[in-house]
């Protein structure tokens, strides 16, 4: 906390518990309690927490992520450092953020959830939270290789019908997948062309394919990215995505690593819906509309409060007369 406090904030640090969003309800409460700043530290599923906590506000602090999870998809995409906590937490002193697109889902319910990465449907996006806790934290990447060789060989094809933008898909596929990000499962060439904040999900669905065949869609996946040419391969950008099954096969859902439900879901991408610090001058050309710096957040704000203080003096001029 001293980098922060050196960087001129008031800190207070909460522990999360065993207890089911308690990283999600401290954000809430954080933020609805005027806190400029939440620091999400911990892996992905920490910071979803968090983005969960705060995405539904009117007005959404500055986040920052410090990375101490397994793959840590969205410190890779904010090129925050992943190997030293204390740099990580020293992002802040360069100045630098980003306005992210984060992903909202619903069911047509009462359902309401948000992501910040992935979104995923199909045998091979239950590998994440198919793999326990403590095999993560012992083996890392390895307990992922293992689990993905197991789901591979019983992957199984689904039926549905795919409505985006421009358009619907219907037939078998044996994946779904919606980035936000170019950072998934530690790899940055499943959605080379992913940009961080244009309001469009890059959807990558995968048509009926044998267990040869995704081999083959995995190499060129993970040294390449030249399997979004593939003819097994539907490549799109969109702002909204629809996933409904065609049959009663169950469709799991994966939201940034942890299990999401069950489909027909809709997915919508809320453009530059929240600003995290990042170290935007390590991102590649293109991967990102603008960058804001941390000058440009804090003026902004204070221009907002400004107006908001106006306000209230008019109010109370005009109850006065």
């Amino acid at each position: 906390m001293k980098v922060y406090e050196k960087a001129g904030y008031e800190t207070s640090v909460f522990e999360t518990t065993p207890k089911a969003f308690s990283a999600r309800d401290e954000a809430a409460r954080a933020a609805q309690d005027g806190f400029d700043l939440v620091v999400a530290a911990g892996g992905d599923g920490t910071v979803n927490e968090v983005v969960n906590g705060i995405s539904g506000l009117d007005k959404r602090p500055l986040m920052a992520v410090i990375p101490s999870g397994t793959t840590n998809d969205y410190a890779r995409a904010l090129k925050i450092p992943r190997d030293d906590l204390v740099e990580a937490a020293k992002a802040i002193n360069k100045h630098e953020t980003i306005k992210m697109d984060i992903g909202k889902i619903t069911d047509g319910k009462s359902r309401l959830d948000y992501f910040m990465n992935i979104g995923a449907l199909g045998t091979l996006s239950e590998l994440t939270y198919e793999v326990p806790s403590m095999l993560k934290s012992l083996y890392g990447y390895l307990a992922y290789i293992t689990k993905g060789a197991e789901l591979i060989t019983r992957i199984k094809s689904v039926p549905v019908r795919i409505s985006y933008d421009d358009g619907v898909y219907e037939g078998e596929v044996s994946l779904v997948l919606l980035a936000l990000t170019n950072s998934v499962g530690g790899f940055e060439k499943i959605v080379p062309d992913a940009k961080l904040d244009d309001g469009k999900f890059s959807l990558l669905i995968v048509e009926k394919s044998n267990i040869v065949q995704l081999f083959n869609l995995i190499t060129k996946a993970l040294n390449n990215g030249s399997h979004i040419k593939d003819k097994l391969i539907t490549y799109i950008k969109t702002s909204k995505v629809a996933v409904a099954p065609l049959s009663n096969d169950q469709m799991k859902v994966n939201l940034d690593g942890e299990f999401g439900g069950v489909a027909p879901m809709a997915f919508e991408n809320l453009q530059q819906h929240i600003e995290f610090v990042a170290e935007t001058s390590k991102m590649r050309p293109g991967s990102r509309m603008r960058a804001q710096t941390a000058n440009e957040v804090m003026v902004k704000r204070a221009e907002e409060e400004f107006k908001t203080a106006s306000k209230l003096v008019k109010k109370h001029k005009e109850g006065s007369k």
